[in-house]
């Protein structure tokens, strides 16, 4: 599994991993029964302590995300996908209405956020496809 990790951002590095993981069984990546990477598996990959990626598969396990086998260890919880897609769309109405808060604060016009909207909206769709489509 890849994980896009940023050090130096203002979000905590496990609350990247958490928010990761969810979004990933949200898009179907990681479907319920997947095994997840151990934790000083994905310490190693990522370079970054243990107690890190210990703290977040915690976190998404009392989120019911995650439960723990013995000897099998982390997996997806078969019924996760349904509370990922919620966290999800919290998780997108929470930043549209923080960037909508910052934009009309600045002084955007409706119609202003509208054209950037669309325009970011068509740009994120045409990467999308590039990115889907075989070589």
């Amino acid at each position: 599994m890849f994980f896009k990790i940023d050090s130096a951002g203002d979000v905590p590095i496990y609350e990247q991993l958490i928010r990761q993981v969810k979004l990933a069984v949200a898009d179907g990546l990681l479907s319920g029964g997947q095994r997840v990477p151990s934790v000083r598996q994905l310490a190693n990959e990522l370079a970054i302590n243990p107690n890190t990626i210990a703290r977040a598969y915690q976190q998404l396990q009392a989120d019911g995300v995650l439960e723990s086998l013995r000897g099998r260890g982390m997996l997806v919880r078969r019924d996760a996908a349904e509370g990922c897609r919620q966290a999800r769309n919290t998780m997108v109405a929470e930043a549209v209405r923080r960037a909508l808060a910052d934009a009309l604060a600045g002084g955007m016009t409706a119609d202003e956020l509208r054209e950037v909207f669309e325009a970011e909206l068509e740009s994120q769709s045409r990467s999308r496809e590039q990115a889907a489509a075989p070589p």
